[in-house]
């Protein structure tokens, strides 16, 4: 699913059902953006070393704390 769509679900359920719970599908919403940032970024720089993807995939992995 593009963020966009994620966005269209988002916007529909608050629409259709207002004061229904969305947190899932305002998390979807910055999964997908954080993807797409991600991908973006990585097209425009050279490749990562091998100790840079690791480093990566650990903060992603993480809660996000030891950054």
């Amino acid at each position: 699913m593009s963020w966009t769509q994620a966005r269209a679900r988002l916007a529909a359920a608050e629409r259709h059902h207002p004061g229904a719970d969305t947190s899932e599908l305002r998390r979807q919403l910055r999964a997908e953006r954080l993807a797409k940032t991600i991908t973006s970024t990585l097209i425009e720089m050279p490749p990562l070393t091998a100790q840079e993807r690791c480093r990566l995939a650990a903060l992603l992995l993480s809660d996000g704390a030891s950054a």
